[in-house]
C-alpha cells in the first residue's frame, strides 16, 4: 500500500476490537488507516469488488468520498448475508480512478470509512486503475473476511 501509505491522511485511532491478530513487524512504525498483516482463523469470506450505487444499481452519490461509503456499505451487505461484520474484514483491495483525487479527498474518505467500518483497519492496498466496469464508478473495493468459528 505504498501509495496509500505516502498519500492517504487518516486520523490515528486505537485499533478497534477484532477477533483477529493484527501483524505489526518489530521496529515498524504503526501504519495509519490500515494494517501491513493481519492473521485470522475461521470461515473465509469473499466479496467481489463493489462500486458506489445502490442496491437497485444506481449511483446516488457522483463523488469519491461518497462512492467510498456506498461501496463499504454494499461489502457489510454482503458479509451480513454470511453472518459476518465489518470488523472481520482482513484484507481489502481498493481500485481508484485517480489516486491524486484519492489523496485530496482523505479526509473525506476517511470520514466515511470511519463511519462504515468503525476503527478497524484491515491490511489493505490502493491501486490505480484506467477503467472501472461501469462508467459512473469512481471506485471498486474487493474484501476478504475471516468470520471466526
Amino acid at each position: 500500500m505504498a501509495a496509500a501509505q505516502s498519500t492517504a491522511n487518516f486520523a490515528e485511532a486505537p485499533s478497534a476490537p477484532t477477533p483477529h491478530r493484527i501483524l505489526l513487524p518489530q521496529g515498524w512504525p504503526k501504519p495509519l488507516g490500515y494494517a501491513n498483516g493481519v492473521e485470522a482463523r475461521g470461515r473465509t469470506v469473499f466479496v467481489g469488488g463493489q462500486i458506489g450505487w445502490t442496491a437497485e444499481g444506481r449511483f446516488e452519490r457522483h463523488d469519491l468520498p461518497g462512492q467510498v461509503r456506498q461501496t463499504l456499505e454494499n461489502i457489510v451487505s454482503v458479509l451480513a448475508a454470511a453472518g459476518g461484520r465489518a470488523e472481520h474484514v482482513t484484507t481489502m483491495t481498493w481500485y481508484v480512478l485517480d489516486r491524486k483525487a484519492y489523496a485530496a479527498a482523505s479526509s473525506e474518505i476517511g470520514a466515511a470509512y470511519r463511519a462504515v467500518m468503525g476503527r478497524h483497519f484491515p491490511a489493505m492496498a490502493v491501486v490505480e486503475v484506467r477503467g472501472l466496469v461501469e462508467d459512473e464508478a469512481l471506485v471498486e473495493i474487493q474484501a476478504t473476511a475471516v468470520i471466526p468459528d
